[in-house]
This record gives C-alpha cells, sequence and structure tokens, in this order.
C-alpha cells in the first residue's frame, strides 16, 4: 500500500523515519510543512524540511532531534562576536545547508528541486516533498499582536499568548509537483505527530482535498507534548490539551486515531476508529514499531 505521510516538526521527523525503515521508496511520500520557512542573516531557512531530511538520512543530532549531529558553531559565534542576530542557533554543517539552498533558489531552482537534489546528497531514497514551492508563511495572533512564527518560536520562547492563527499566502500556494499525484495514488494518508495547528493545518490547506482514508497520530500524550508548544497552544485557546482535542481538532477528516495507551480512557469519545498504542518514539526501533502499528491499523480499514 503507498502510503503519504504529513509531517513537521521533530515527533512528525520520527514517525517518518519509522515509516521509511519500513516502506520502499515507492510506496512512500513525506509532504512537509514549509510555513516555519524564513529568511535569516540572508538565507532560506526550511526548519521542519530540514529536521525531516536530516533525520532520514542519520544527520540529525539525536539529543535535540533537530539540527546537525557533531556540529560545531563557529560561524554563529563569530557573527554574536560582531554584533550580529543570535536567537536563531544555526550551526556550521547547518549553515551550509541554508547557504547551498538560497543559492540554488536565487539561480532559478525551487524549493522541492533543491529538496530532491539534496536528498540525493544525502543518500535518502524516499520522496520527500515541501507542501508548495509557493511562499507560505505563519503568523500567529498573539497578545502582544502578530508574530512571524519564528519570532514567536524562537526568539520569544513561546511567552506570548496565543490568540490564533494566519497562514499568509496559502489562498495561493498549489501543492509541490508530485504532492497531489502522491496524494491520489495511496492507499491512506498519515498524519504524524506533529503539531495540528503550526504544522499540520497549513499542509491541509495547501492540499484542500482529501478522498483517502487519512488516520492521525496524537502528539499529546497525558496531556502534554513530547516537545513544542501544541499543549500550550490548546490551553490558551480555552481548549483542554488532550489526545481528544487533537482527533476533534481533525474532525470529520479521520478515518482512524492513534493515541497512546496513557490515554486510552478517551477512545471510546473519538468519532474515528482508533487504535491505543504506545506512542513514545525514543530511539529508532520505537519508530519502526510504531509505524508497524500504524501501517496495521490503516490496512484494517
Amino acid at each position: 500500500m503507498k502510503i503519504v505521510a504529513l509531517a513537521g516538526g521533530v515527533g512528525g521527523a520520527k514517525l517518518a523515519h519509522g515509516l521509511a525503515q519500513l516502506l520502499a521508496p515507492e510506496d512512500l511520500t513525506i509532504i512537509v510543512n514549509t510555513g516555519d520557512d524564513f529568511e535569516h542573516l540572508g538565507m532560506y531557512i526550511s526548519p521542519d524540511l530540514d529536521t525531516v531530511c536530516y533525520t532520514l538520512a542519520g544527520l540529525a543530532n539525536p539529543e535535540t532531534g533537530w539540527g546537525r549531529v557533531n556540529e560545531t558553531w563557529n560561524t554563529i559565534a563569530n557573527i554574536e562576536k560582531l554584533g550580529g542576530p543570535n536567537w536563531f542557533r544555526l550551526g556550521d554543517q547547518d549553515i551550509a545547508t541554508h547557504l547551498e539552498r538560497t543559492r540554488r533558489m536565487k539561480a532559478g531552482q525551487s524549493l522541492s528541486e533543491v529538496t530532491k537534489d539534496f536528498c540525493s546528497a544525502w543518500g535518502i531514497k524516499h520522496t520527500i516533498l515541501p507542501m508548495s514551492d509557493s511562499p507560505v508563511r505563519t503568523m500567529v495572533d498573539t497578545d502582544e499582536g502578530e508574530l512571524a512564527f519564528q519570532e514567536y518560536f524562537v526568539y520569544r520562547r513561546c511567552e506570548p499568548r496565543v490568540k490564533g492563527f494566519r497562514f499568509d499566502g496559502v489562498n495561493s500556494a498549489e501543492p509541490a509537483p508530485g504532492a497531489r499525484e502522491a496524494i491520489d495514488s495511496a492507499g491512506a494518508i498519515i498524519i504524524c505527530p506533529s503539531n495540528p495547528w503550526v504544522s499540520v493545518d497549513p499542509i491541509l490547506r495547501v492540499i484542500q482535498k482529501i478522498n483517502n482514508p487519512v488516520i492521525a497520530v496524537s502528539p499529546i500524550i497525558g496531556g502534554k507534548t513530547v516537545k513544542g508548544p501544541a499543549a500550550k497552544m490548546y490551553t490558551e485557546l480555552g481548549i483542554e490539551p488532550s489526545a481528544l482535542a487533537v482527533a476533534e481538532h481533525y474532525g470529520n477528516l479521520l478515518s482512524g486515531f492513534v493515541l497512546d495507551t496513557v490515554d486510552g480512557q478517551l477512545s471510546d469519545r473519538i468519532a474515528a476508529c482508533t487504535l491505543t498504542t504506545n506512542t513514545l518514539m525514543n530511539n529508532s526501533s520505537d519508530r519502526a514499531r510504531l509505524a508497524t502499528d500504524v501501517l496495521n491499523f490503516a490496512g484494517s480499514l
């Protein structure tokens, strides 16, 4: 069965890696959120795209889940010494990625073309696509005004209280080449355990039409997230953070929903078919185990 995974952030990258361990390259396409993309120090930066690519290539920092393993920080240290901005920490290897992406895009290549070349260079055989080659920018409405996502997430460390979200450019953005075809031919769409508000919603807004069975994996376990501000966002928007809240967020889109065993008591309150299993992914084996559970669940639907 062909699968399309929708992913963003560390949790999404981990499950995408688990799926890639099990599925042949021709059977898995990973569509990644680019609403977090921004320009910084003259470079075009794609945080979610890079996290997914680094993870599948075995290059990701295992301690943080983002950035590169065995990273050095000479460039950003010298930028800081010269009085430049240092709030977005970029390692030396990571900067090489951004510099080469920026050079190619200024020369006329699209983001999806650059991503395909990078995946080839890193030995990634599965297809990884940005959600769109057109710019879509996540804007966070807060009690201190509207902030660009990275300003809210990194510079302000998610401190301002969230009131809502806006995806600038989404109405005119088309799915990246190959994304629509992958979705139409897929036996199931798997929404990875990514932030529903800022990692998954931008992808869904770009894709728009999905007729396939959709299975989502909850990023919230026991009312908390393993990483990221999703639970905080739910609370500030007046919604109790829970696996149930995630399922209700996706609503009628879902055919199936995967929640952690600690939240098993919520399964009867979820409209979609449910699978209760261990969703924590502490290592590569955990990723493959969860991916196996999710694929078997998808097959049963």
